[in-house]
């Protein structure tokens, strides 16, 4: 895989290679597993592929292993971030992870018929579903008050189920059910092409439809040996921070709604509109879908009015950002609240702007730089108190910063082509590639297996950033208390699409 280096491991091997590559308990946070998926070899067989990243500015590297007999050791008590990639491989694939803390279904819920969507095709019988996951019977007490709430929610939000054990208003225990609206989107790019990849990976979280689509496109550059040209590069940039800035200001509008801030609220969602229809002017679309293509982009962009046009935005949004750090209630309700510990940060996988207020500095945009960022100075923005406060500071600065880096592309920017169409760098052998953008909430990324005889693909894997903080959020609940859990949700800024798929 590029650019990646790969290692098959015998099988048997695995914990013993894994040992040898990564360093212990709260080592150096840019060396850990990133994410582990299984695939359908062209011979018929299984394999499982896991995804190490090994330091700053070092390439990526896969291990190829071989289930026996579709049986392979459990990594979850070693390494507690793959427990959810163990969980969903066994839904999907049929495969079994010996020695799992946690050997319930996660995808298909429990009660659902025993069919492996991946292995034997789409699932046609109805699913059985369970409304109570297996810690239930461990949380029953006369004085303990249960409450399941969703999977249908007021307001205009994702499905999902969210099941609380409470005393008074203190939680005991949180547990939260997700894949109501599964819609099987790594399967759809199974003989689809390149084209047709495109427009899929926009869809798989409407809110991150750049980068998405640019974890996507790369991938599959690396796997042709396709190098955009440096317009394309600073174009993708520009994108990718756009549509940063347009969910920070979402997620500050939904902030203020949370702390029953109204005028806030509606300030922020105006910020955001504005946002938008720059989007929309720009592009065409609101989402700045229908750009981005393998090798470049589409189609080009007149860029010539947007400095004018941010430099007013950057003014009311700077003043409302101001204006919210002075407000006292607003400060009260998010310091101390939702309070996630560096540990459990790193141990459970937290990514993007939840990892770095927990003070876990990393970033793919720096670490392993990609499109254009290579040519820019910023900042990466870190907090260490875990809190609300301390995630709402991070996308405070990171507006800021996005702010700045679109403003050094328009000043770099050149006329000249916007896209290739022919190899300009070595391909990879077996047409697979591993693409990667950092989102607005966190490291994303994309897995492809390309068949260049017939021009499809054989297998995409999708890693969304909130698949991974869905599974962190928990334990800033637990022990928490109910009134602030709606403001501990929102500093979180979780996509259920996302984590869905």
């Amino acid at each position: 895989m590029q650019p990646c280096t790969m290692r098959v491991i015998p099988k048997g091997g695995l914990p013993l290679a894994l040992e040898e590559l990564l360093p212990a308990h709260g080592g150096d946070p840019h060396q850990r597993l990133r994410m582990a998926y299984a695939r359908k070899t062209r011979e018929g067989g299984l394999e499982v592929l896991y995804c190490l990243s090994q330091g700053t500015g070092i390439p990526y590297l896969m291990l190829r292993v071989s289930p026996d007999q579709n049986r392979l050791p459990s990594l979850a008590n070693r390494f507690p971030a793959m427990g959810w990639y163990e969980r969903e491989m066994h839904d999907l694939f049929g495969l079994e992870f010996e020695g799992h803390p946690e050997p319930y279904p996660l995808v298909l819920h429990e009660g659902t018929a025993p069919v492996h969507p991946l292995l034997t095709g789409p699932v046609t019988q109805p699913l059985r579903l369970s409304v109570e996951p297996p810690i239930v019977p461990a949380m029953i007490g006369p004085e303990i008050q249960r409450l399941p709430f969703g999977p249908v929610r007021a307001d205009v939000v994702e499905s999902a189920q969210f099941l609380f054990f409470y005393i008074g208003e203190g939680i005991l225990h949180y547990h939260p059910r997700l894949f109501y609206k599964h819609r099987g989107m790594e399967q759809r790019f199974e003989g689809a092409s390149l084209m047709t990849g495109v427009i899929l990976s926009e869809r798989v979280s409407g809110t991150d439809s750049i980068a998405h689509a640019l974890a996507y496109c790369q991938a599959c550059e690396a796997a042709l040996g396709r190098r955009p040209p440096s317009r394309a590069n600073l174009i993708r940039v520009i994108l990718a921070e756009l549509e940063r800035l347009t969910n920070h200001l979402h997620f500050f509008a939904e902030l203020a709604k949370m702390t029953t801030l109204k005028v806030a609220d509606a300030q922020g969602h105006w910020l955001e509109e504005q946002a938008k229809q720059i989007n929309g002017t720009l592009t065409g679309s609101r989402f700045l879908r229908g750009i981005l293509c393998v090798g470049g982009l589409r189609h080009d962009l007149d860029l010539s009015g947007l400095h004018a046009t941010l430099k007013s935005l950057e003014r009311d949004t700077l003043s409302y950002l101001g204006k919210l750090e002075e407000t006292r209630s607003f400060l009260d309700r998010l310091i101390g609240t939702g309070r996630l510990t560096r540990e459990v940060a790193f141990d459970q996988g937290a990514t993007g702007p939840i990892e770095r207020a927990s003070g876990v500095d990393r970033d793919l945009r720096r670490d392993l730089c990609y499109a254009g960022y290579n040519t820019l100075r910023f900042a990466i923005p870190k907090q260490s108190a875990g809190d609300a406060w301390a995630r709402a500071c991070i996308r405070r600065d990171e507006i800021r910063e996005s702010l700045a880096m679109i403003r050094q592309c328009l000043e770099q920017i050149e006329p000249g082509s916007i896209r290739t169409d022919r190899m300009n760098a070595d391909p990879d052998p077996l047409a697979e590639g591993l693409g990667w953008a950092e989102g607005t909430r966190g490291g994303l990324y994309y897995a492809i297996h390309y068949d260049p005889e017939r021009e499809v693909f054989d297998r995409v894997k999708i890693k969304d950033p909130s698949f991974s903080n869905w599974r962190v959020f928990p334990f800033t609940v637990q022990d928490s208390n109910l009134m602030d859990y709606a403001i501990n949700e929102s500093s979180f800024g979780l996509s259920i699409a996302g984590a869905d798929r």
